[in-house]
């Protein structure tokens, strides 16, 4: 029986495309004089990419990162440090 638990496994390249990716995103944000953590925080809730400015293709690029392991990778972070 499966109990409905979900492993999730991110390799590295990934780990660090997602980084290029929201790094390109919050300075966009930021440059656009946006509240970057609260646009990308915003995104990652409804999964509305209105919240990301189209300003350095930001809005396409967020839309690349799997929502669910971006989340892991935070948790992750979060609780190694």
């Amino acid at each position: 029986m499966n109990d409905g638990t979900r492993k999730f496994r991110i390799n590295e390249e990934s780990d660090q495309e997602m980084k290029r990716i929201l790094t390109t995103v919050y300075d966009a944000l930021r440059e656009k004089g946006y509240n970057p953590i609260n646009q990308i925080v915003g995104y990652i809730l409804s999964e509305d990419p209105t919240y990301i400015t189209n300003h350095q293709n930001a809005r396409s690029l967020i839309r690349k990162i799997d929502r669910d392991e971006l989340l892991q990778e935070l948790v992750r972070r979060y609780l190694s440090d």
